[in-house]
């Protein structure tokens, strides 16, 4: 890269500035929506195995959702999100990866976890929260967490994990490991300052990070368009001295093979990357969300159509690796064993209240036992309140 106060540079004898209306970046496509490669595109080389492997996702991750957004509205579960529409990508990002890169989630990135091998009863367990749970029940819905599949923990607050990406993959350059970090992020949460601090940090370190953003249209209620006013998130990259590629997110092999390339340049050249992948949230943002109130019907069917799912089974069809029928039969036996899952969860008890307090110190201290013993004796004295807790303590 050039020192800017070199002379080694272009020289213009004129002011040019640099208009946001024209300096627009191009999107990587290679599939269209009838599930042909646009012309002169190519498709990466996806064994039959890994594309399968993608499509059976794609069809876990709708039943899951569809499964769970019902049991919040019929109050089995206080809260959840969908990625409805949004799938091809995290689920094609991390089929691109090493199953020992880190993955950093936002929270709308159950997919990538799904793909990595966790299993139905590991979602119901944390999402029901039960003794089960790998998180001890100390999390709300969603936010997941697997140390086995390098998948940190989610946090609720936005953009938390973008610095914390920066400094993972430093780690990895200076260990010598041959592995990168992704960081998936929405456009949302581009409008923190710890989005400009990572990849500033990125930029100057040269980690192997790839910096994930799903633009999916609205931060909550809001619009891009009153979010930022120049070209997107992949805008911004260059200026920090990260590769950048703006990929349609709704096409399952570009996804694939931006973050292949990606993963390619962080781990082998140590090249921080932003990919800002170009998709739209068919779903509302949660469970407590209501979308008519700030966008149309008009504009969810004309996304309806751009399916990303329906897109990529439409190319696997027409490899001859698969068929309606087949599609149809599995996307049956992924509701049928979510729904068990879910009645398996619903029956496991609830964590011990000690969980509470255990897992920050090796032995437990005099401070933290007294709170311990105040929060027994405040359960006990408001059992009512507390019916499934205070009966365990009482037994």
């Amino acid at each position: 890269m050039s020192d800017l106060r070199s002379f080694d540079v272009e020289l213009i004898h004129q002011p040019a500035y640099l208009d946001p209306q024209t300096s627009v970046l191009p999107t990587f496509a290679l599939l269209q929506q009838d599930g042909k490669l646009y012309p002169g595109a190519e498709a990466p080389k996806l064994s039959k195995e890994l594309a399968l492997k993608i499509q059976d996702t794609f069809l876990f991750i709708r039943a899951l959702d569809e499964r769970m957004l019902a049991s919040q509205r019929q109050g089995r579960i206080s809260f959840y999100m969908t990625e409805t529409g949004e799938e091809a990508s995290d689920i094609c990002s991390t089929a691109a990866l090493d199953s020992e890169d880190l993955i950093m989630a936002q929270y709308r990135e159950q997919g990538a976890l799904a793909f990595r091998g966790f299993s139905v009863d590991q979602f119901m367990n944390q999402i029901f929260s039960n003794e089960k749970d790998l998180g001890k029940g100390r999390q709300m819905p969603i936010h997941y967490g697997s140390r086995e599949l390098h998948y940190l923990t989610i946090s609720s607050p936005l953009a938390t994990q973008l610095p914390q990406a920066t400094g993972y993959a430093y780690g990895f350059k200076q260990q010598g490991k041959k592995n990168c970090v992704i960081c998936y992020f929405g456009e949302g949460a581009a409008s923190e300052g710890d989005f400009h601090a990572a990849l500033n940090m990125a930029g100057v370190l040269r980690v192997p990070v790839i910096f994930f953003c799903r633009n999916n249209g609205y931060a909550i209620s809001t619009p891009v368009h009153e979010q930022l006013a120049g070209d997107g998130v992949a805008g911004r990259g260059p200026g920090y001295g990260l590769k950048t590629l703006r990929v349609d997110g709704n096409d399952a092999l570009a996804v694939y093979e931006a973050t292949r390339l990606a993963r390619q340049m962080a781990v082998e050249d140590n090249q921080p990357v932003l990919i800002e992948s170009m998709t739209y949230r068919l779903g509302a943002h949660s469970s407590s969300d209501d979308p008519s109130g700030y966008r149309s019907r008009k504009e969810e069917d004309k996304w309806r159509d751009k399916d990303p799912v329906a897109r990529y089974r439409s190319w696997l069809i027409a490899q001859g690796w698969w068929t309606e029928e087949e599609d149809e039969a599995r996307q049956a036996e992924h509701r049928k064993s979510v729904v068990e899952a879910m009645k398996r969860a619903e029956k496991v008890p609830k964590p011990p209240l000690e969980d509470l307090f255990t897992d920050v110190y090796a032995e437990m201290p005099w401070h933290l036992q007294e709170q311990l013993e105040e929060a027994k004796t405040h359960i006990q004295k408001h059992a009512d309140v507390y019916p499934v807790t205070a009966g365990r303590l009482q037994s």
